[in-house]
C-alpha cells in the first residue's frame, strides 16, 4: 500500500513538539526527555501513526517513541496529534539500523506492526526480523528482550518465527488471526490493519521474548 507524498512533510514534522530533532544527542539520556522513570517502548515503522497514538492514549505510564524513516508518513501523524496532549509520546525520523546510535540499553519492548515484508531473497537482510536486526536490538533493550511483531503477510511471519526461534526467543503469545481470536489479546490497530479488517484478511501475532 502506498501513500501520497506530503510535498511540506519536513516543515509540518519539524515544527510539531513531539519531534525529536537530532536524537543521537539523548542516547541514554531518554529518561530525562520524558521527564520520568517509566518503561520506553518503540514502534519501528509507526506510518500514520494510529497504533503508537493509540497505545500512548491508553497506556500514560508507558513512554512511547515512534520512529519512521518516510516523512511523508511521519507528518500524518503529526496532523493527527495537533488537537492531542500526550506527554508520553515522542517521534524520531531515522532509520532502524541506527538504532544504536540513538538509544543505550533504555528500551522494554520493540513493536513491528506491518513492517515491509521484503519477500526477495535478495532482501533479506531488510527485513526487521533477521538476525542482523535482532543483534541491533540487543544493544537497546534494557533488560529482558521483548518483541511483538503483527503482519498480514503469511511469508514474512513464517519467517519470523523461524528467525525468532533461532535466536532463542520464546513464544508468550501467538495468533493466526488476531481478529477472530478467542482468547483476549489487546489490540490497536495501525492505518494499514483497519484497511484489511474490512478486507477479512487474517492478521498474524506473536509476543516474543528471550529465553534466559
Amino acid at each position: 500500500m502506498r501513500y501520497k507524498r506530503v510535498e511540506d512533510a519536513k516543515d509540518i514534522v519539524s515544527e510539531s513538539p513531539y519531534y525529536v530533532e537530532n536524537p543521537t544527542q539523548y542516547k541514554n539520556k531518554w529518561n530525562d526527555v520524558f521527564q520520568n522513570h517509566h518503561p520506553i517502548v518503540i514502534e519501528l515503522g509507526m506510518g500514520q501513526g494510529d497504533f503508537i497514538i493509540g497505545m500512548a492514549k491508553n497506556y500514560p505510564n508507558i513512554n512511547f517513541i515512534g520512529i519512521e524513516m518516510f516523512l511523508s508518513q511521519m507528518a500524518h501523524a503529526v496532523q493527527k496529534l495537533e488537537k492531542l496532549h500526550l506527554p508520553n509520546l515522542k517521534l524520531i525520523h531515522m532509520d532502524a539500523k541506527d538504532l544504536d546510535t540513538v538509544f543505550g540499553k533504555e528500551i522494554d519492548t520493540i513493536y513491528l506492526t506491518f513492517c515491509d515484508p521484503w519477500p526477495k531473497k535478495q532482501d533479506e537482510k531488510k527485513r526487521f526480523t533477521h538476525e542482523g536486526f535482532l543483534r541491533v536490538y540487543d544493544k537497546v533493550y534494557k533488560k529482558d528482550k521483548h518483541l511483538i511483531l503483527k503482519t498480514d503477510n503469511k511469508g514474512f511471519f513464517q519467517y519470523s518465527l523461524e528467525s525468532l526461534s533461532q535466536y532463542w526467543y520464546v513464544f508468550d503469545k501467538i495468533s493466526l488471526d488476531l481478529h477472530h481470536e478467542e482468547r483476549s489479546i489487546p489490540n490497536i490497530m495501525t492505518d494499514y490493519e483497519k484497511r484489511y479488517y474490512v478486507e477479512g484478511r487474517p492478521i498474524y501475532y506473536v509476543d516474543a521474548k528471550f529465553m534466559n
